[in-house]
């Protein structure tokens, strides 16, 4: 919206621009008088106005683009997201968090009722081999399809095939030696379908697993 005298809509209200005083500052004509000026936000301004961001947005974003969004630091983005989080028992959605990206989804034991809702088959269900790798990759990430192979012994082309097409997995990074081999890590769709909210929420694993050692080689 231009800075000179006008009027136009603000969301659903009709507002009245005013050439005067700070910038971006404007009238609601009806109603309460709303100010876009430079104030700084409260934490509980900040709350409400990072569930709405993660609301319109239409995947995962960073804490520093919201942060950015707000003009507020990245610790009260943080703070906003744990307070969220810690009503999410008495709600129908949480913030799932991967690395530095968030991401606004219904909770987990509002599944069966959301894919009636949108009509979504509860048939695809992942194979054996397929938990198999996608436990070896959310308890190794970041690791290379040979990394995997040398743990389950067999090879895991279609099985990665699979879980990259299911967005339960992606591309991380490659590995820096010879051939530069991709190195796959899990992503929020996978959060989303075991209903977790971060990677630390994932359940204690085999010590054997995690300590074995495995060639970075392909």
């Amino acid at each position: 919206m231009e800075q000179q005298g006008g009027v136009g809509l603000y969301g659903s209200r009709l507002i009245k621009v005013r050439p005067e005083g700070l910038p971006r500052q404007i009238l609601v004509l009806e109603g309460t008088a709303f100010s876009m000026s430079k104030d700084a936000l409260d934490q509980a301004q900040i709350n409400r106005f990072v569930e709405a961001l993660l609301f319109v947005a239409d995947g995962p974003v960073s804490l520093e683009e919201l942060a950015r969004a707000l003009e507020v630091e990245t610790v009260a983005v943080e703070q906003a997201i744990k307070a969220f989080n810690a009503l999410a028992p008495q709600r129908g959605t949480c913030i799932i968090r991967l690395g530095d990206r968030v991401q606004m989804t219904t909770v987990d034991e509002a599944s069966p009722f959301v894919e009636r809702f949108l009509g979504i088959s509860q048939g695809g269900k992942l194979s054996p081999a397929a938990m198999e790798t996608l436990a070896i990759i959310a308890y190794r990430q970041p690791i290379t399809r040979a990394q995997i192979e040398a743990i389950r012994g067999v090879n895991s082309e279609g099985v990665l095939r699979t879980l990259l097409a299911r967005s339960l997995i992606a591309p991380v990074g490659r590995l820096e030696q010879a051939g530069r081999p991709i190195l796959f890590g899990t992503t929020p769709e996978f959060l989303q379908y075991f209903g977790l909210r971060s990677l630390e929420e994932l359940p204690e694993f085999p010590e054997a697993l995690l300590s074995q050692d495995v060639e970075p080689t392909l």
